[in-house]
C-alpha cells in the first residue's frame, strides 16, 4: 500500500501556532520530498480569526471553534498550541479519545498532568509528540528517547530557560541589576508581562520533570523538583563570581547519586571555562552524560516561533511516517522506576555565601566558627569595601558540604547581631566531587 497524505489540525494560532503554519506551508515541498508524502494543513482553530500573523492561510482553513478540529474525521494529527493546564488538557484528552494522535509544546501541562495524558494515549493506542516542550529547536527529547537509548545516564543538566539566561547574561556583560535586565527582556519580548514562571525557575522545573522521566524512567515527578529562581542575584554576586573564576547560570540538574536521584533548579556558579558557562542570551544548552557515549552537549535556540515550530513539525512528520508504516503504538510510556528523588537537604555541593556583616574584629571568626560546628570548611574569603562598624559584603566559598548542614548554619548565622540581612548562598558545581 502506498503512502497517503496526512492531514493536520492545529488548535492555537499564537506565536508558536503561526510559526508552525509558516513551516508547514513555506517548506511543504521540502517536507514532502523527504517524507514521500504531504502534510496537509486542513484546519487551524483560534478564537481570534482577524489578527495578522504574517502568513496567509488557504480559504476556509482558519476557524474560531476548536471542536471543528477535534470532530473532523479526516484529521489524523491534532496539534495543541494553546498553552496552559486547563482547556489545553481537555483538548488533548478529547483528541485522543476521538482517535487522533497529538503533538504539543505544552511543558507545564505534561509536567503536571502527564501521567493522565500518557495513560490515555496508551489506552487509545495513540502517539503524543512533545519535542517542542523542552529547549525549543534542540531535539533533546529525541536524543534521550532514541539516539542515546542504550546509555545509563549519570547526569542530565542544562540551561533550559532563555529568559533567565538572557537576564543573567545582561547582568554579566553590562553590570546592571536584576530589575533593569528584566525590564529590557520584557521590552525585547524575551520575557512575558508576568515573568514569574521564568525568573522563579518554574518553567525550567517543568522541563526538567520531562527530561528526568525520559532519562531515568521515573514517573513524572514535578512536585519533587527543588526549585529556586534568580531574583536575589545582584551585580555584586556576578562580579565576585567572575573574580573567583565562575559564571552564574540558572541550571536544571538531574543527577544520579548512589542509586538515588537529585532533581533541582537553581542559580549555580559554574567554572567559566566550561562550555555551558559560555551559553549566552536566549540560547539553551543541555549536557548529557551517558556511560557508553560519555559527555555530550546540545546547543541552540530554546524558544521563539520558528525554532519551536521546527520541533513541532518534526513531531508531526515522525507520527505521520508511523501512520503510513502502520506502526502507531505510543512512542512514550511513563515508566515506574522506583528510584528515590532526594530531598534538597541531602545533596552535597560547594557553596558561595554573601553576608551583609558589620565590619569589626571577631565577626569572621564567629561566622567561620558556626560553619566549623556544622561540618563546613571554608576555601576562600573576600571582604569588599571595608568600613569600621558599618555593614559591608562578606563573601565566603566553601568546600563540598551537605545542604542540611548549610541550612542549619545559615539559621544560626541569621541570629547573629553582626549580620544585617538574611545570608544569601549559591550552589557551586565544580570539579571537587562534582560531575558537571
Amino acid at each position: 500500500m502506498g503512502n497517503r497524505d496526512i492531514r493536520v489540525g492545529i488548535i492555537g494560532f499564537g506565536t508558536v501556532g503561526s510559526g508552525t503554519v509558516k513551516v508547514l506551508l513555506n517548506n511543504a515541498e521540502t517536507i514532502s520530498s523527504r517524507l514521500g508524502f504531504a502534510l496537509e494543513l486542513k484546519c487551524v482553530a483560534d478564537k481570534d480569526t482577524e489578527s495578522d500573523r504574517g502568513v496567509t492561510l488557504p480559504g476556509g482553513v482558519l476557524v474560531d471553534d476548536a471542536e471543528k478540529v477535534l470532530d473532523d474525521p479526516d484529521i489524523d494529527i491534532v496539534v495543541e498550541l494553546v498553552g496552559g493546564t486547563t482547556i489545553a488538557k481537555d483538548f488533548i484528552l478529547s483528541a485522543l479519545k476521538k482517535g487522533k494522535h497529538v503533538v504539543t509544546a505544552n511543558k507545564a501541562l505534561l509536567a503536571e498532568h502527564g501521567a493522565e495524558i500518557f495513560d490515555e494515549a496508551l489506552r487509545q493506542g495513540k502517539q503524543i509528540g512533545f519535542e517542542a516542550s523542552v529547549a525549543g529547536g534542540i531535539p533533546i527529547i529525541k536524543v534521550l528517547r532514541e539516539a542515546l537509548v542504550a546509555n545509563n545516564f549519570s547526569s542530565v543538566h542544562g540551561i533550559i530557560n532563555g529568559t533567565a539566561n538572557y537576564i543573567l547574561t545582561k547582568m554579566t556583560q553590562e553590570g546592571g541589576e536584576f530589575a533593569e535586565a528584566l525590564d529590557e527582556a520584557q521590552r525585547l519580548g524575551y520575557a512575558e508581562s508576568d515573568p514569574t514562571f521564568d525568573i522563579e525557575g518554574v518553567d525550567a522545573a517543568h522541563k526538567l520533570t520531562l527530561l528526568a522521566s525520559l532519562a531515568y524512567g521515573i514517573p513524572i515527578s514535578y512536585d519533587k523538583v527543588y526549585t529556586e529562581g534568580i531574583t536575589r542575584i545582584t551585580s555584586l554576586d556576578i562580579g565576585l563570581a567572575a573574580e573567583l573564576g565562575y559564571k552564574i547560570k540558572l541550571l536544571a540538574i538531574a543527577k544520579q547519586t548512589g542509586g538515588e536521584l537529585e532533581l533541582r533548579v537553581h542559580p549555580t556558579m559554574v567554572p567559566e571555562d566550561l562550555l555551558i558557562a559560555k551559553v549566552e542570551g536566549v540560547f539553551n544548552a543541555v549536557h548529557v552524560k551517558g556511560d557508553a557515549v560519555g559527555d555530550t552537549l546540545y546547543y541552540g535556540r530554546g524558544a521563539g516561533d520558528m525554532p519551536t515550530a521546527s520541533a513541532v513539525v518534526a513531531d508531526i512528520a515522525e507520527i505521520a511516517t508511523s501512520i503510513n508504516l502502520g506502526s502507531t503504538s505510543p512512542t512514550f510510556r511513563v515508566a515506574d522506576n522506583p528510584m528515590r528523588v532526594m530531598d534538597i537537604g541531602e545533596i552535597h555541593s560547594q557553596y558561595y555565601f554573601r553576608f551583609s556583616a558589620v565590619d569589626r574584629p571577631g565577626v569572621l571568626s564567629r561566622i567561620s566558627g558556626i560553619f566549623g560546628e556544622n561540618n563546613i570548611s571554608i576555601s576562600s574569603v573576600i571582604q569588599k569595601g571595608r568600613k569600621a562598624d558599618e555593614v559591608v559584603p562578606l563573601v565566603m566559598l566553601t568546600h563540598t558540604a551537605k545542604e542540611s548542614d548549610i541550612q542549619r548554619a545559615v539559621s544560626e548565622i541569621e541570629g547573629l547581631d553582626v549580620v544585617a540581612d538574611k545570608p544569601f548562598y549559591i550552589r557551586v558545581e565544580d570539579d571537587e566531587g562534582q560531575e558537571l
